[in-house]
C-alpha cells in the first residue's frame, strides 16, 4: 500500500508532478498488466496439488516474464546515482544576454536533478575518489533543457574521439575486472601518462573535490563553453556554475574508505534524508559571460574543455536558485530511466565548436537508444516534455503517443499544413549564424596545446592541507601502478606542474625525479604527424593563484544539516544536553544520541531520553562533529566503552570538531585528544576541540562552521 505524501513533500503548484495519481488504498487490487483482478497471487496453476505447473498459467507467465526483463543495461559511465525533483527560480539577471524563457524574471521551472559517480558500476560505493555527475533537466515551457555537467569544471580530454579510450582505461581491467570504481591501476595511469592534456583534470581529480562530503555540498559546472543568444540575436559565450548554499566540503580519504565499508550508500542516503526532513538542498546558478569580440583575448582557448576561466578574470553572475524538494516515487522509473542529453536546448542557448561537446551530441542519443531500447525514450514520464509534442515521428518500439489522421509528413496539404514550422519570433529554435570558412581537417588548434599552466594554477591555489591531500592521492594511486615505466612517466609530467609536487610523489614511490619528461610527452598525435609539432607548451597566465579554486577559501557560514554525534549514557547531564540541543536546532544542525544500548537512557534529573544508535552500529565517519555532555554516571559508563573512546580518537584523526563539558574531561583524558592537547587549552580551541568552556554550544557551532581542522594532520599520526 503506497504511503501518502507528507506536507513537507508538497511542492509549488506550478511544479511538474511526474508521478501518476495514486488511487485510494481501498480501491486497489492486484491485477495483471491488462487490468484483470488476480484472485490468487500465492500459487501457480498446477495439475493437482503436487502436479506439474501448467503452461496455460498466463498470470504466472506474465509475472515471471516481466521479472526476467526488468533490468536494463546500466549506463556505461555515471551508472551509480541518486536524483530528486525540484524547482528553479530565475532572478531575471540574464535577460539582456539570453531569450531563454526559464531565465526570464520571476519564472519558476520544475527540474529533475541526477547526481552520480562516473567510473563505477551501479553496485559500487558512493565514496570512490571520482568525478561526480551533476545533470539538471529543466521542464521549460519551450521544451526540455538539459544542463549536463560535473562537479569539476574541466575534463580529461579535448576531443570526443578520445572518450572511448579514456573510459576503457579507467574501467576495471578487462582480463580480471579489477579494480571496481577506482582509477588506481595500470591502464588508467598508462593512458594519462601519455596524454598530458589530462594534467589539469588530474589535479582536480586527485584533490578533495573528488571525495565530497555530500551531493548537497559540492559545486556543479557545465564544463563546456556554450552560447547565450538574446532577443536581438546577439551571442555571448557562457560557462555555467552551480554554487551550493551549504558551501563546498569534502571528507578525508581515510574516512572515505571507512564510510565505504560502513555505509556505501552514504551520499544517496544523505540526499534522500535531507529532503524527507524538509532540509531542501539549494544551489544558485551562476554564469561567466564573455562577449564574442573578447573570445581570443585570453591566454587559453575558450573552446578547450580542459580549461577554466578563472573567476578573478571573469566573475560569476548569479542568475537563479534551484531547490530540490521532492524525492522520486520510484527509483527505476525516474532515477534510472531519466535520459539527459547536452543537445536538448531551448531558444536562447546554443553550442560552440568545443570538440568534446560536439562528440557528446552524438554519443548521448546513441547511448539512450541502447540503454532504453527505443527511439521513443522521450515518452517515458520522467523524460516527457510538459509541452504537447507535435511532429511527424511515428511508431517504433514502445510508442506511447497515439497519433490520429493519415498525414505524417511535411510539407502537406491534406492536414492543413500542420504541424507548422515556428518562426523565431514565435519561439522557434534557430542555430546561431556563426561564420565558417575552413577546410575539412582532422586536428586541433595550437591554442589547445597548453596542458600545464592551469594545472599549475590549480595546485598553487590550494591551501597547504589541500596540497598535502592531493600529493597523498597521487602517491596512493601511483603506488597501485605495477609497471615502473608508467610511474616514472607520470612523475616526469608532474615536474611540468610543480617540482615540489613531483619530488614528494617520487619520494613515496622510491624513484628519482627525471631531469626531463619522457619524450615525446604527447602520444595523441596523427600517424603521419611530427611529434615535435604536438608537444605541450606552457603559457604565462596573468595570475599565479585563484583563491576561488580552493575549498578552504569558499564560504563557511552555516552548519545547516550537519550531523552531530552526542555520546552519553545513563546519568547524563540533561541540562547541558538540552542547551546543546537548542543551539544546534536553532543553527539547523541535526544530531543523534549514541549510547551503549538502544532504547532509552535516564538523565541526571530523571528525564527519559531516546537513544538513536548504540555503539554496535554507530561510527564517527558518518558524522560531522562529536559532543560529550557531562554527568558522572554517564562519563563512568563511557569510560568502560572501548568503542566510545575509539569514536573520539577517530573523529580527532579526521580533523572534526569535538566538544565536551567540563565534567566530561575525565573521558576525554582517556582518548587520543589528551596526548596532543593536555595543558594546551588555547591550542585546543584553535584545533577545533572545545573543552569545558562557559559557552560550549556557541564555540562548538563556530568550530563546526570551519568544517575541518586540517592543522591536526601536521601532528604525528593518530593510531585509530
Amino acid at each position: 500500500m503506497p504511503n501518502k505524501k507528507t506536507a513537507k513533500q508538497t511542492t509549488d503548484k506550478k511544479q511538474l508532478d511526474l508521478a501518476p495519481d495514486i488511487e485510494k488504498a481501498e480501491d486497489q487490487f492486484l491485477t495483471t498488466d491488462q487490468g484483470l483482478k488476480i484472485n490468487d497471487d500465492q500459487n501457480s496453476l498446477k495439475s493437482g496439488e503436487r502436479g506439474a505447473t501448467l503452461l496455460e498459467d498466463f498470470i504466472l507467465r506474465e509475472k515471471i516474464t516481466h521479472f526476467d526483463h526488468e533490468r536494463i543495461p546500466e549506463r556505461i559511465v555515471h551508472a551509480r546515482g541518486a536524483a530528486a525533483h525540484g524547482i528553479f527560480e530565475s532572478y531575471g539577471t540574464a535577460t539582456q544576454y539570453t531569450k531563454a524563457g526559464f531565465l526570464q524574471p520571476n519564472k519558476k521551472t520544475p527540474v529533475f536533478v541526477r547526481f552520480s559517480t562516473v567510473a563505477g558500476s551501479r553496485g559500487s560505493t558512493d565514496l570512490a575518489r571520482d568525478v561526480r555527475g551533476f545533470a539538471v533537466k529543466f521542464y521549460t515551457d519551450e521544451g526540455n533543457y538539459d544542463l549536463v555537467g560535473n562537479n569539476i569544471p574541466v575534463f580529461f580530454i579535448q576531443d570526443a574521439a578520445k572518450f572511448p579510450d579514456l573510459v576503457h582505461a579507467v574501467k576495471p581491467e578487462p582480463h580480471r575486472e579489477i579494480p571496481q570504481a577506482a582509477s588506481a591501476h595500470d591502464t588508467f595511469w598508462d593512458f594519462i601518462s601519455l596524454m598530458p592534456e589530462s594534467m589539469h583534470m588530474i589535479m582536480w581529480a586527485m584533490s578533495d573535490r573528488a571525495i565530497p562530503r555530500s551531493y548537497r555540498m559540492m559545486e556543479g559546472f557545465g564544463v563546456h563553453t556554450f552560447r547565450f543568444i538574446n532577443a536581438q540575436g546577439r551571442s555571448t559565450f557562457v560557462k555555467f556554475h552551480w554554487k551550493p548554499f551549504l558551501g563546498v566540503h569534502s571528507v578525508a580519504w581515510d574516512e572515505a574508505t571507512r564510510i565505504s565499508g560502513k555505509d556505501p550508500d552514504f551520499h544517496r542516503r544523505d540526499l534522500w534524508d535531507a529532503i524527507e526532513s524538509g532540509a531542501f538542498p539549494q544551489w544558485e546558478l551562476g554564469v561567466q559571460l564573455v562577449d564574442e569580440k573578447d573570445e581570443h583575448k585570453f591566454p587559453f582557448d575558450l573552446l578547450d574543455p580542459t580549461k577554466i576561466i578563472p573567476e578573478e578574470m571573469v566573475p560569476v553572475t548569479i542568475v537563479g536558485k534551484m531547490t530540490l524538494n521532492r524525492n522520486p516515487e520510484n527509483f527505476f522509473a525516474e532515477t534510472e530511466q531519466v535520459a539527459f542529453h547536452p543537445g536538448h536546448l531551448v531558444p536562447g542557448i546554443d553550442f560552440t565548436n568545443d570538440p568534446l561537446l560536439q562528440g557528446r551530441l552524438f554519443s548521448y542519443t546513441d547511448t539512450q537508444l541502447s540503454r532504453l531500447g527505443s527511439a521513443n525514450f522521450h515518452e517515458i514520464p520522467i523524460n516527457r516534455s510538459i509541452n504537447t509534442i507535435h511532429n511527424n515521428q511515428r511508431d517504433g518500439h514502445m510508442r506511447q503517443q497515439i497519433n490520429s489522421g493519415k498525414v505524417s509528413y511535411n510539407p502537406n496539404s491534406m492536414g492543413g499544413g500542420c504541424p507548422f514550422q515556428a518562426k523565431a519570433a514565435e519561439g522557434g529554435f534557430t542555430s546561431h549564424a556563426e561564420r565558417i570558412d575552413a577546410k575539412k581537417i582532422r586536428g586541433r588548434s595550437q591554442s589547445f596545446f597548453d596542458h600545464f599552466s592551469q594545472a599549475t594554477l590549480f595546485y598553487n591555489s590550494q591551501s597547504e592541507a589541500e596540497k598535502d591531500h592531493l600529493t597523498n592521492a597521487l602517491r596512493f594511486e601511483l603506488s597501485k601502478v605495477e609497471i615502473p615505466e608508467i610511474r616514472e612517466r607520470m612523475v616526469g609530467l608532474l615536474t611540468q606542474v610543480d617540482q615540489t609536487l613531483a619530488a614528494n610523489v617520487a619520494d613515496a614511490l622510491g624513484i628519482k625525479v627525471p631531469k626531463s619528461p619522457a619524450m615525446p610527452m604527447n602520444h595523441s598525435i596523427p600517424a603521419d604527424g611530427n611529434p615535435k609539432n604536438f608537444q605541450p607548451i606552457k603559457v604565462k597566465l596573468p595570475l599565479s593563484e585563484s583563491p576561488a579554486l580552493s575549498i578552504a577559501n569558499l564560504k563557511k557560514d552555516s552548519i545547516a544539516t550537519r550531523q552531530v554525534a552526542i555520546l552519553c549514557a545513563n546519568g547524563v547531564d540533561d541540562v547541558a544536553l538540552a542547551a546543546m540541543h537548542k543551539a544546534l536546532h536553532a543553527a539547523g544542525a541535526q544530531f543523534k544520541i549514541i549510547a551503549p544500548k538502544l532504547g532509552e537512557i535516564t538523565g541526571k534529573s530523571g528525564k527519559k531520553i531516546k537513544v538513536d544508535q548504540s555503539f554496535l552500529i554507530a561510527t564517527s565517519v558518518v558524522f560531522d562533529a562529536v559532543y560529550v555532555p557531562g554527568g558522572d554516571k554517564s562519563i563512568a559508563a563511557l569510560n568502560k566503552e572501548a568503542d566510545a573512546i575509539h569514536f573520539i580518537d577517530e573523529a580527532y584523526k579526521h580533523c572534526k570538531p569535538i566538544a565536551a563539558n567540563d565534567d566530561a574531561k575525565e573521558f576525554i583524558q582517556n582518548t587520543v585528544v589528551s596526548k596532543f592537547l593536555d595543558g594546551k587549552p588555547n591550542e585546543a580551541a584553535k584545533l577545533g576541540v572545545i573543552l569545558g568552556e562557559a559557552n560550549v554550544p556557541k564555540n562548538f557551532i563556530n568550530a563546526m562552521k570551519q568544517h575541518r581542522f586540517w592543522e591536526r594532520e601536521k601532528q604525528e599520526k593518530v593510531p585509530a
